[in-house]
């Protein structure tokens, strides 16, 4: 038989592929996820001085990376956050600071939103600290509040920061008094503090603010009842929200009986008698005459002298709270205390030594060195 060219070319192909009909192409290499052309910039650390310029010149990323360091735990940053605070301070304290809180369901956010655009159309700059509840199991939080006020987060004049409580009193942050002054020193002359709810928060907001604020819904059950006689005491005005559509008439009724309510109360140091307004954050109506009680009660104390009585008390409050801040971080980063604590806790658990004895035993080891 004549060997042909069709032989030859089966023959070639046998040899190559060792008698497999499957053949698979080499293609092309893998190619690396990362660019390998590209070099990480290295994040440049400014300098005291760097931060403060950019603070007083209103720049809200310097502001924004000032107000991490506060909230760092790391010493360096906190030496570094005290020192930006004290070159700040000379600038600071020339804006008006509003606590806002209500009970879950009130609408703090959007009545955040609504009042802060109004706020800006009238030339001022506003500054919005939100405290989110920080989880009890893992320690982390939403920080959603930029989300849910999405007209208000790209208006120029306005700063929103939201902070996690991080386990602290009620949720209050606790560094926001700190938050405060540098917003203060970069211009903003209207700060909000809005806090998680209903809570002992609303007692250390009350130590930082000018006007303490409650909202509160109309329809919740009994409206004397709905919240807690301390907190109707703390409040210089209180705001019906959601007064809109078929909910009209319950929030007049609720405005009637809370605003009854706050006559039974003792008059405040301040002299003022607490206001109740109702609003629609929907619709806008009622938060210019919102706002003109804000003005009233500002007017008010400022004429009688408590507005400055007032701030001087917060600073020697704050005093106090910053000692017991720094003795309570001091005692715990102790090394004999951190190397005998853990005993100690073991045997309160064992029943073998009251939990009162071990404290003043670790107290006394803390003393003597």
């Amino acid at each position: 038989m004549a060997y042909t060219k069709i032989d030859h070319y089966e023959k070639e192909y046998a040899d190559t592929h060792h008698d497999t009909a499957l053949n698979v192409a080499q293609g092309v290499e893998e190619q690396p996820i990362i660019n390998p052309y590209f070099k990480r910039r290295k994040k440049s650390k400014l300098t005291t001085e760097e931060y403060v310029a950019g603070i007083l010149a209103g720049n809200i990323t310097t502001l924004s990376q000032a107000i991490t360091l506060i909230e760092s735990n790391n010493p360096e940053h906190y030496a570094q956050a005290q020192e930006i605070i004290e070159r700040c301070l000379p600038h600071a304290g020339k804006s008006v600071r509003i606590g806002i809180t209500g009970v879950p369901g009130a609408g703090k956010s959007t009545f955040i939103e609504a009042i802060g655009n109004m706020v800006t159309s009238l030339r001022h700059k506003l500054a919005v600290l939100a405290i989110d509840p920080s989880s009890e199991r893992s320690g982390g939080s939403i920080l959603g509040d930029k989300t849910r006020m999405e007209s208000i987060c790209h208006n120029p004049d306005v700063f929103i920061r939201p902070s996690p409580s991080a386990g602290s009193l009620g949720g209050v942050a606790r560094k926001t008094r700190e938050t405060i002054v540098l917003c203060e020193a970069a211009g903003f002359d209207v700060i909000f503090i809005e806090t998680v709810g209903v809570g002992q928060s609303e007692t250390a907001v009350h130590s930082m603010v000018d006007l303490f604020m409650l909202l509160q819904i109309s329809g919740a059950g009994d409206e004397l009842q709905g919240i807690k006689r301390g907190i109707m005491e703390m409040a210089d005005l209180m705001v019906i929200t959601k007064a809109d559509g078929e909910n009209i008439h319950k929030a007049e009724l609720a405005r009637t009986q809370f605003q009854g309510a706050l006559r039974l109360f003792p008059l405040p140091d301040s002299g003022w008698r607490p206001k109740v307004y109702t609003c629609s954050s929907v619709s806008g109506t009622g938060l210019e005459e919102v706002w003109k009680g804000v003005e009233e009660y500002l007017g008010h104390i400022e004429r009688n002298g408590y507005f400055k009585h007032h701030r001087n008390c917060q600073n020697k409050y704050w005093m106090y709270e910053s000692i017991e801040e720094v003795l309570r971080s001091s005692f715990y980063r102790n090394p004999q205390v951190e190397a005998q604590i853990g005993d100690y806790e073991q045997r309160v658990l064992d029943d073998k030594i009251s939990s009162f004895i071990a404290a003043k035993e670790l107290l006394k080891l803390y003393f003597n060195n």
